[in-house]
């Protein structure tokens, strides 16, 4: 997502016609930890409208951003994003004119989340371990995938793969 938003800022605003993207080794760990803190929010906060929670999420991006820049700051001597001369900045660590991009990714947070629960479950469905363990009846295939939430179904299918993997380990040894 930021190298298609690098690229097309780089290609529009700044004429690159190469859309030349960049990104930081440091983005890896930061995105993983800040969608484990959407995720965390994410249960607690199912009960109010997807607007509301995509609000939310904005509100863990910008301190995501801010908390980990300052820290890369005093451990690196500088952010690798440095804001200072741009848009909208806080101690040049996050841009309040990005809160739309930002509140945009946090409407597609959970549609992503589902999606990617939903492949998660039907990859494991195709293991071989998987396929044999339901032809052999050793376990069940899980109820009406369709009927339940996609956390519930990708746990089910966890759960039957985990299950299939102990057997057929069982049965080889």
């Amino acid at each position: 997502m930021e190298v298609c938003f690098t690229g097309m800022g780089a290609a529009l605003l700044e004429r690159d016609g190469h859309g030349t993207a960049k990104t930081y080794l440091w983005m890896h760990p930061i995105y993983g930890a800040t969608a484990l803190g959407m995720e965390f929010l994410h249960d607690r906060l199912r009960f109010l409208p997807r607007p509301l929670r995509a609000l939310a999420y904005t509100a863990v991006i910008f301190g995501a951003e801010f908390a980990t820049g300052w820290v890369l700051r005093k451990v690196l001597g500088r952010c690798p994003w440095d804001y200072e001369k741009r848009g909208w900045n806080v101690k040049g660590l996050i841009r309040l004119d990005y809160a739309p991009f930002w509140y945009a990714a946090g409407l597609l947070f959970e549609p992503a989340r589902e999606a990617l629960l939903h492949v998660t479950s039907e990859a494991l469905r195709q293991t071989p371990e998987y396929r044999h363990a339901v032809e052999a009846g050793s376990v069940s295939e899980p109820h009406h995938p369709q009927a339940v939430s996609p956390e519930q179904d990708a746990g089910e299918a966890a759960e039957t793969f985990l299950l299939a993997e102990e057997n057929e380990r069982k049965s080889t040894a």
